[in-house]
């Protein structure tokens, strides 16, 4: 389909919603999720009209230009007018190219973020908790709420895994890529030697589900009841509060012990379940594009390796676009990690702009 073709079909679904809209029939349900579609297409629209605008105006300045009859001075304002044009004419193509790219269905919604240590034992779990506050950090850097689902404390300052909730404008479209193995190269303080070691964290970013996303039937759960424990074994809840739900036809697995109360346990590993199912789904649909996939910037796989935090040299490599920056400090505290993710959200981008065209 020609550039042409799709600004034709998108104006004339956007001139379709509009006369919907406007009519009193329809239900508060349907009005919903045109009004949604609507907000949608607005932008869209309004890059293609001013794109047209603009090349109208271009056609309108050659046409005075090459006009025999047009004075000096006319000629002369129209050629610094048409240069000026011509100037942004590429960008307000490439905008609306980017606008027409299909959009993840989930890239608006808020994300449960998984972080587990990996190997490297307590240096693992000590940079798995690093990790847990720089989205913590960059969370309140984009004003998004973040809130704790589980944490497994180890009792040393670090945590075998942590769940959070972070919601707000455009989570998932910005963390989608953060799923993956992270490594970090530094000297644990207890190195006497001083010798680097390596170790990792493996993160998930998995889109929020709705009740409406997933149907989970009750017959398809066990729910096991168990008395929560602390780091090093010790009893941390004389009741038995703790619930581990397993989803009997995936087998997923969630466990949940941070609330005093089993209810709230519940509803909390619930939420994780539904959310991991929700992914599980996406990741099924997605698999006939599995060879497309592999040529964007990650699958989403959580045992490929993306990025190494490397401390001695103050540095974080995206094995992934050969990204190298040196604000290793920056990025742990949430400031620089934008750096980051805007150039794996343009490389993405750059590479789906190629399979469109």
């Amino acid at each position: 389909m020609s550039l042409q073709s799709k600004f034709d079909q998108v104006i004339a679904r956007y001139s379709d919603l509009e006369s919907k809209l406007s009519n009193s029939d329809i239900d508060n349900e349907e009005r919903i999720n045109l009004g949604r579609e609507y907000s949608d297409l607005m932008p869209i629209v309004e890059a293609i009209e001013k794109l047209k605008s603009v090349q109208g105006e271009i056609k309108s300045l050659e046409e005075i230009i090459s006009d025999e009859e047009t004075d000096i001075d006319m000629n002369r304002l129209a050629d610094e007018e048409l240069n000026e044009l011509k100037n942004i004419l590429p960008n307000l193509e490439q905008k609306v190219k980017l606008l027409l790219l299909p959009k993840d269905e989930a890239d608006d919604r808020n994300a449960i973020l998984e972080i587990r240590a990996g190997t490297g034992g307590d240096e693992a779990a000590l940079f798995a908790g690093d990790l847990a506050r720089m989205y913590q950090r960059y969370a309140e850097t984009n004003n998004w709420k973040f809130a704790a689902v589980s944490i497994s404390d180890t009792g040393l300052g670090g945590t075998k895994e942590t769940i959070l909730e972070i919601s707000g404008r455009g989570v998932f479209a910005k963390l989608k890529f953060e799923s993956g193995v992270h490594r970090v190269q530094r000297v644990p303080e207890t190195e006497a030697s001083g010798r680097i070691h390596t170790s990792a964290a493996t993160v998930a970013v998995l889109p929020q589900a709705e009740d409406l996303d997933v149907n989970i039937e009750e017959r398809d759960l066990r729910v096991d009841v168990y008395r929560a424990s602390g780091p090093g074994g010790q009893s941390v809840n004389t009741t038995d509060s703790a619930v581990r739900i397993t989803h009997l036809p995936s087998g997923i697995v969630v466990t949940q012990q941070d609330e005093k109360s089993q209810h709230k346990n519940k509803a909390k590993a619930l939420k994780v379940l539904r959310a991991r199912l929700y992914e599980h789904q996406r990741q099924q649909r997605d698999a006939e594009r599995a060879a497309e996939r592999k040529g964007q910037v990650g699958t989403g796989d959580r045992s490929e390796r993306i990025r190494t935090y490397n401390f001695p040299q103050g540095r974080v490599t995206d094995h992934r676009i050969n990204l190298t920056i040196y604000k290793l400090e920056k990025i742990l505290a949430g400031e620089a990690l934008d750096e980051v993710i805007d150039a794996l959200i343009t490389e993405d981008q750059a590479r789906r702009l190629a399979q469109s065209a």
